[in-house]
């Protein structure tokens, strides 16, 4: 898969539906950083008139995943990946827009190449902020992938 937002999307759609169907949308991808949105809606709220936490963790784990996929493909090696842990802080009421951006790219190749030369796994922990559409914190989320050599 060539990695732009567009083909994010529709790896959504077909591997990922209920991303897909809550409204997550990757708007942006490159070697460093990705952004995604959601739009809260009557779809993906909670009983609070909110966006389910739930909603907020798929788009920001999509940040971090999609990061990661770009790179095990740019190292043309069958490596495998997996979300060990996640740790979640929300800050304020999810409402309207919320862009979640992960600018952690540089974390993946140094574990890429540490899994090539060493054949042993590697974890390593990546972060995505949520803002709300003034830019206002509404979550931050940790996820620690592990990633290994096939």
């Amino acid at each position: 898969m060539n990695f732009t937002a567009g083909n994010l999307n529709k790896f959504l759609f077909f591997k990922l539906p209920s991303a897909f169907w809550s409204g997550v949308r990757a708007k942006q991808i490159d070697a460093n950083q990705c952004t995604v949105t959601v739009k809260h809606r009557w779809f993906n709220q909670n009983p609070f008139n909110s966006m389910y936490f739930a909603v907020q963790a798929m788009g920001a784990e999509l940040t971090t995943g999609a990061l990661v996929m770009y790179h095990i493909k740019k190292s043309g090696r069958k490596i495998s990946m997996l979300v060990a842990n996640n740790k979640g802080n929300f800050t304020k009421k999810a409402t309207g827009r919320i862009t979640f951006i992960c600018k952690d790219g540089h974390l993946i190749e140094e574990a890429i190449q540490r899994t090539i030369a060493t054949g042993e796994g590697q974890t390593f922990w990546m972060k995505s902020i949520g803002t709300n559409q003034e830019g206002v914190q509404v979550s931050e989320m940790d996820f620690e992938w592990s990633i290994r050599v096939k």
